[in-house]
């Protein structure tokens, strides 16, 4: 395993999912530990913050990555209690699944078909998954298909892959009436100890919120 200041850089540098998963299930043990002694990370907090304006408590949430369940401890602090959660790990779900704030937690790859019915969530959020070498952002589009009508995807999003593509599947996305966005928040550092140089932004859609018409 390598030192603390190196392991997200070399999850960053894993070459597939295959590899990916690998990584992640060798930190697992030791990812709740580092994460928070080693680099501070506020991104849990940051985002749930901004997603409790908008999801109500009783709304069925999908944790879409979701790690050791680290968004999970602010959502339960935050009241929500209809919680489920996916992620490409084993080694990650089986440290989540011994938290027990989860109704459900399944192995899925965001990037790949999700194996849920249309609509099946209230609200999606997404945290620290959509940085360098994890998900691509065509898997939004699998998560707009699961939430419902009216729900709400809320996701950190580090700010330079914004700039280099996201940005503008994003907002194609909206220019095809497929969600609206409701709120972003500034740029700020979520790995203030670990990283101070790397910046996220919170970003907020409603689903499919455009007139019947336009969709």
């Amino acid at each position: 395993m390598q030192q603390r200041r190196d392991r997200v850089q070399w999850v960053y540098g894993a070459k597939n999912n295959r590899e990916l998963e690998q990584r992640y299930d060798e930190w697992a043990n030791e990812y709740d530990k580092d994460l928070r002694e080693e680099f501070d990370w506020i991104a849990p907090r940051v985002t749930v913050a901004l997603f409790g304006k908008y999801v109500a408590p009783d709304a069925r949430v999908l944790d879409a990555g979701v790690g050791t369940g680290l968004v999970g401890e602010c959502l339960i602090d935050a009241g929500y209690r209809q919680l489920h959660g996916i992620d490409l790990s084993v080694g990650m779900l089986a440290a989540a699944r011994s938290k027990a704030i989860y109704r459900e937690l399944r192995q899925m790859t965001l990037g790949e078909p999700l194996d849920f019915a249309d609509d099946t969530f209230d609200a999606v959020i997404s945290v620290g998954v959509f940085t360098t070498g994890h998900a691509p952002a065509h898997a939004f589009d699998e998560l707009v298909r699961i939430t419902k009508d009216g729900g709400h995807i809320f996701f950190s999003l580090k700010t330079e892959l914004h700039e280099e593509g996201f940005g503008r599947y994003l907002d194609g996305l909206e220019a095809a009436a497929k969600w609206k966005l409701v709120e972003h928040s500034p740029r700020y550092r979520p790995m203030p100890k670990g990283e101070p140089e790397v910046e996220h932004q919170v970003w907020g859609y409603r689903v499919r919120s455009a007139p019947a018409a336009l969709r």
